[in-house]
């Protein structure tokens, strides 16, 4: 099959074969068919999006036949998953079928998802369905969009095979792209069985290709990887997006969202928001994502302690919480349009989470509707119109020299809210309404601008899907 001009590398299969399974996809299905594609990333890796018609497309984007120069490959690793030691995981569901350098000199992995059994499968099919497809495919363009780190989706094929769940489900097969798509346990699993060459060769791989300034520099190398990851949870945090499962092996060395199942983003203010019908403890809830991404970290740092010396490790953990901290109240200034540094400040904005959290007020349109006149923002507060009032007067005395023209570039008007991805699945699933995916598709590119007879999408979820749930097999 073409390689539709892009420059493969086989980088990743460099590393000994301790590190991956080389094996062709399963071909799950018999007539794989195109359901949308993604110029914008398709740019990432330099394919040109006409290659989109070519029957091959399908065809390769859903494993049915390979990329010319690349053997795919599956990844293993383990993990803590709810914290819990779970040993061996690994690609159960997912391919690596290219790595391609990019013009500006970016190695971009091309990783397909529900193609079909691995080695690693466990107890799992390797299939993954339409309506976790769609989810990821939207959700990781719209966290893109927000401007914070994440993989992209490619492409959503089809594959006209039913997969069971909790009941049949329409199958598909999702092509992501990343930077890497090394995470917490890739080394976890090495250093946990005791091959501490391999944790090096990991280390020096992904040094190498991503953080080159520091080759040799483990531990300026980890500070970066706490660093990006801080920052990387301050801005879910300040968006109002629940992953809903921060396992270990679910975090990126590189500080991307990656792995998109039953995230969430909030409707209702919550901070105990859990997005995730079956995180039952609620470990995953929305406030407590920064202390769980600390403590993946410091699985992480037991994972490197024979690279780096314990009180070196110990320094860079203790950055963590400063790093997050700064990070998420420069965002949360910025969404309230405080340029200069006043003394109440830091208050004003605790004060106004606390007001959202007691009237359940909607979290996105509580910071858009900012701008917008005063009375469609007081109409989020129902029983607490007195006290919205009252802060809303020192808002505003405090706003009146600031320049708030630009808080509709920094708090979205959309988001995709589970009713909203509902919305889409539901289209495709039921009525291969490809045109309503891709409309919603394209609002969720541009979540600051006005889309004129869209406005519905912004709005919380209707009566009838008020109550939806997601799962891990979400």
């Amino acid at each position: 099959m073409p390689a539709f001009g892009l420059k493969l590398e086989n980088h990743y299969a460099q590393l000994p074969g301790e590190f991956y399974t080389l094996m062709p996809a399963e071909q799950v299905g018999v007539k794989p068919r195109l359901v949308h594609a993604n110029p914008k990333a398709a740019a990432l890796i330099g394919l040109d999006a006409a290659c989109f018609s070519q029957p091959d497309f399908a065809q390769v984007f859903s494993g049915h036949a390979p990329l010319d120069g690349f053997a795919p490959l599956a990844m293993v690793y383990s993990g803590h998953q709810f914290g819990v030691w779970a040993g061996q995981l690994g690609d159960g569901r997912a391919l690596l079928i290219g790595q391609v350098r990019n013009e500006a000199g970016e190695l971009w992995d091309i990783q397909l998802k529900g193609a079909g059994k691995t080695p690693y499968s466990r107890f799992g099919d390797g299939r993954a369905v339409m309506r976790s497809t769609v989810r990821e495919y939207l959700g990781s363009e719209a966290i893109a969009a927000l401007g914070i780190p994440t993989t992209r989706a490619l492409a959503i094929v089809a594959t006209d095979e039913q997969v069971r769940r909790e009941t049949l489900e329409p199958g598909a097969v999702l092509t992501r792209l990343a930077r890497s798509h090394v995470r917490f346990g890739h080394f976890e699993h090495f250093f946990h069985r005791g091959q501490k060459d391999e944790v090096r060769q990991l280390a020096d791989y992904v040094i190498g290709e991503h953080f080159p300034e520091l080759a040799g520099d483990y531990t300026g190398w980890f500070g970066e990887v706490v660093k990006r990851t801080a920052e990387m949870i301050a801005q879910w945090q300040a968006v109002g997006f629940a992953h809903g499962v921060m396992n270990t092996d679910n975090m990126s060395i590189l500080g991307l969202t990656i792995d998109y199942g039953p995230f969430g983003f909030l409707d209702a203010y919550d901070p105990q928001f859990v997005c995730n019908h079956s995180d039952e403890q609620g470990r995953y809830s929305f406030i407590n994502q920064p202390m769980i991404a600390h403590w993946n970290l410091r699985a992480l740092a037991l994972a490197l302690s024979d690279l780096i010396p314990t009180d070196q490790l110990l320094q860079k953990l203790t950055s963590y919480e400063q790093i997050f901290a700064a990070k998420y109240r420069a965002l949360m200034r910025a969404k309230l349009g405080l340029v200069r540094e006043e003394g109440e400040d830091d208050r004003l904005i605790g004060q106004l989470l606390a007001l959202m959290a007691r009237a359940r007020a909607d979290y996105t349109l509580s910071f858009r509707n900012l701008t917008a006149k005063d009375k469609d923002w007081l109409a989020l507060f129902g029983d607490e119109n007195d006290q919205a009032k009252d802060w809303l007067v020192r808002y505003r005395e405090r706003t009146e020299s600031e320049g708030l023209a630009g808080m509709d570039q920094v708090n979205p008007r959309y988001v995709l809210r589970n009713w909203v991805a509902e919305t889409a699945i539901r289209a495709v699933e039921d009525h291969n309404d490809i045109a309503t995916l891709d409309r919603i598709f394209r609002i969720l590119q541009s979540p600051f601008e006005q889309h004129d007879g869209d406005e519905a999408f912004a709005a919380p979820p209707p009566p009838d899907m008020c109550h939806l749930e997601v799962s891990c097999s979400s």
